[in-house]
């Protein structure tokens, strides 16, 4: 059997799945990275992604958030939300520090896990997807500094600068395209040109960053402008690739096989630099981790581990 770990993008809201992923650790007392064989993650996701495969714990990750999310996210909202309006709310400067108190200038030819973070090209509109070197045709990635592909997928429009990797490419987020990328992880696991796992050897556990009501309010009825529709469409997109995602995965390897996990909250109730959430999501993933881990046992989290990772190429 091969184990399959995927986590959404959703900016501080990625306290939840630390959070949870932590609680499970806490509970089989072991690492929960131990029994994936492949981990995926965008944005947020993508970091939590980086920290399990260098071999930070969830627990560890988890603290990250905690100790660094509100430097990350510092200043007064109401004004920052003014600035958005022309320029970036944020800046990449702490985060970039925060990435390197965490990672250092460790690159991902030192995870231990097989890992996929995808973002996007603005030179040409095409997916950038970091990948470690688990095929032959993945010949340069894993050279990449973990902190500049941690920067490329959280480099959500509006929030962060455009991030510009050491060769010149402009990145965003991959939120953009595959903010869940449960479909993005079962496309790498069953693909023939790439790891060409069998079908029904395959078990997911995607974790969302919360789920929030879908509502559009007068869109449905009326023929409404940009006014209207410029506050509402990234909901709009959004949802649509979460459901697209999560349907692709289950029509190739089936319903039972693919847990999704992003419970239900009200509209608005987390934002994604809502900094003073962090308690509640930190509360949040625990008590979620508690009522699933019965059922996720067998399937995700019984011994033996997951088989070890040999890279195709190394470091030097």
């Amino acid at each position: 059997m091969r184990r399959i770990l995927t986590i959404d993008g959703g900016g501080i809201k990625g306290v939840f799945p630390a959070s949870f992923l932590a609680s499970i650790e806490d509970d089989i007392g072991d690492n929960v990275a131990n029994y994936f064989d492949l981990i995926v993650g965008t944005s947020t996701g993508g970091i939590i992604a980086l920290a399990l495969g260098l071999g930070f714990s969830a627990r560890e990750t988890l603290e990250f958030y905690e100790k660094l999310g509100p430097n990350i996210f510092a200043g007064n909202r109401f004004l920052r939300t003014i600035r958005q309006l022309g320029v970036s709310k944020y800046t990449h400067e702490p985060l970039r520090a925060a990435l390197k108190s965490q990672f250092g200038d460790r690159k991902l030819g030192e995870s231990t896990k097989r890992l996929v973070i995808p973002s996007l090209n603005l030179e040409t509109g095409e997916v950038h997807v970091y990948k470690t070197s688990h095929h032959p045709r993945l010949q340069r990635d894993y050279k990449e500094k973990v902190i500049d592909i941690a920067l490329a997928t959280a480099s959500a429009p509006t929030y962060f600068p455009t991030h510009r990797s050491a060769a010149g490419t402009p990145l965003i987020d991959g939120g953009v395209w595959a903010n869940n990328p449960v479909g993005l992880a079962v496309v790498e696991a069953i693909g023939k040109e790439m790891l060409n796992w069998p079908l029904d050897s395959l078990k997911v556990l995607s974790l969302g960053c919360t789920t929030e009501p879908f509502a559009v309010g007068l869109g449905r009825k009326w023929a409404l402008g940009f006014g209207y529709w410029g506050f509402k469409i990234a909901d709009v997109f959004m949802t649509g690739q979460s459901s697209a995602s999560l349907g692709t995965a289950q029509l190739l390897i089936g319903h039972s096989n693919v847990v999704r996990i992003s419970p239900h909250v009200g509209k608005g109730r987390f934002g994604l630099d809502a900094i003073h959430e962090i308690p509640s999501l930190k509360g949040l993933g625990d008590s979620e981790a508690r009522k699933a881990l019965p059922s996720l046992l067998e399937s995700f989290f019984s011994l033996p581990h997951a088989e070890e990772f040999r890279p195709v190429y190394e470091l030097k």
